[in-house]
């Protein structure tokens, strides 16, 4: 007999109002929890978005000014997003279970359904508690994070510093020029400006790479809490 057939066997014990007011109270800290870090999830991306900016305001102050802040903001972003994407796996946990719980649970409820704790969404909530874990990887994380937010920031960043070159200290007249406006120190231009193109192909190529493995990880999954 296989465990499904002896989990369809086993008899049904519906929850009584002791047991149904628990789960409400479970159900209202997993809620608070997954907030708690989804507002942590915005914070690290405000920190992108201000350092951005003030890489902005010095890039442009004046003609003169060197474009290395937005050269040197484009590395900071990437620090945030792998920060970022460790923080929405803790989110994804809990919000995994909050969404069990609303669609095998309350759902159930409020179309006047019994509920039982012997369902599978029960035995599947109950064994994310004994042995937690993350539901997704840091390189799918980052992606999510990476094609919800981050890639705007990116190409805001790419954009503006190939917009200094251009226009700074005067307008381009030759291609050529941007390569002498682009070395930093001893770096030659045509290295600076080769990194920019490598650094911002990659993290597009990183982008479709996680959506195609996000979208062939749901076709998979074993478990409707993998889903989020």
């Amino acid at each position: 007999m296989t465990d499904e057939n002896a989990e369809e066997d086993r008899p049904k014990k519906e929850m009584d109002p002791g047991t149904i007011g628990a789960i409400a109270h479970l159900y209202r800290a997993e809620v608070f929890r997954s907030t708690h870090w989804r507002s942590r999830l915005d914070n690290t991306t405000n920190w992108a978005v201000v350092t951005t900016g003030i890489a902005l305001s010095a890039t442009f102050s004046n003609r003169d000014a060197s474009p290395l802040p937005m050269v040197l903001v484009g590395l900071l972003v990437t620090v945030f997003l792998i920060f970022e994407a460790r923080r929405y796996r803790y989110y994804n946990m809990f919000r995994a279970r909050a969404r069990l719980l609303e669609s095998d649970f309350y759902a159930p409820l409020l179309l006047g359904k019994s509920s039982s704790t012997n369902g599978t969404w029960a035995r599947m909530l109950a064994d994310d508690y004994e042995t937690p874990h993350y539901h997704i990887s840091l390189v799918r994380a980052a992606g999510r994070r990476l094609r919800s937010n981050y890639s705007w920031i990116l190409a805001i960043q790419a954009i503006a510093y190939f917009g200094k070159l251009a226009i700074h200290p005067v307008p381009l007249t030759e291609f050529s020029q941007a390569f002498e406006r682009a070395a930093i120190g001893p770096v030659p231009g045509y290295l600076v400006f080769l990194a920019g193109v490598v650094f911002h192909t990659s993290w597009i190529i990183f982008a479709i790479v996680t959506l195609r493995l996000d979208k062939r990880y749901r076709k998979k999954r074993k478990s409707p809490m993998q889903a989020i």
